[in-house]
């Protein structure tokens, strides 16, 4: 098992392949997987993992690494500009696409992604989400990203200009952790009457 558990990527590969016994022993020949719904529910499950991770991340920044950076000793601070921030925010920037991704595919497989996009009842709650969701996913791309390739060094600019650019991503960051508390609730909601 420690071998398994010492590899992020056999990790990952032990939980596909645990999901895959759980779907022949428990799904067996009760379940259709070339159905239409089965599909569906797969979509949602992957539009979920990708938003736990996305969401996961976004609570990360802004619950642990940014208020714990100034009670970190400056000679440290390099190991997360350089070396963590970089790759947390790889994983956090394609969560959000393919979170977003996911969800526009399931709303289309289930046949209301105009209506909620439109906030029509009764997809009132999931189109507010996914409107949230879409500004949250805009803010990572072409907001958080560009001004946190500038704050950590990945592209060179004056002091002045990194410091503007590591305030504005740290805004708008809080500004996606704001939104992330009612973008769940309307999920949730959707799916169990909830507004």
């Amino acid at each position: 098992m420690g071998f398994i558990l010492q590899s992020l990527g056999r990790t990952v590969a032990a939980g596909f392949t645990l999901l895959l016994i759980i779907l022949v022993v428990v799904g067996g020949n009760h379940v259709e997987y070339s159905s239409p719904a089965w599909w569906t529910f797969a979509f949602r499950w992957l539009h979920v993992t990708v938003a736990i991770m996305w969401i996961g991340l976004l609570w990360y920044f802004n619950f642990v690494q940014i208020p714990s950076m100034s009670k970190i000793p400056d000679d440290q601070k390099p190991a997360i500009s350089k070396v963590i921030a970089p790759a947390a925010l790889f994983w956090f920037r394609w969560a959000a696409l393919l979170t977003v991704i996911m969800g526009l595919g399931l709303a289309s497989m289930n046949g209301y992604i105009m209506l909620a996009l439109a906030l029509q009842p009764p997809f009132t709650p999931i189109g507010l989400g996914m409107w949230m969701g879409l500004i949250m996913a805009f803010n990572v791309w072409f907001i958080i990203w560009p001004n946190q390739k500038k704050a950590l060094g990945m592209v060179p600019v004056e002091i002045a200009e990194k410091a503007k650019a590591a305030r504005t991503a740290m805004l708008t960051s809080r500004i996606n952790t704001l939104l992330s508390i009612p973008v769940i609730f309307c999920m949730v909601a959707q799916q169990h009457g909830g507004l």
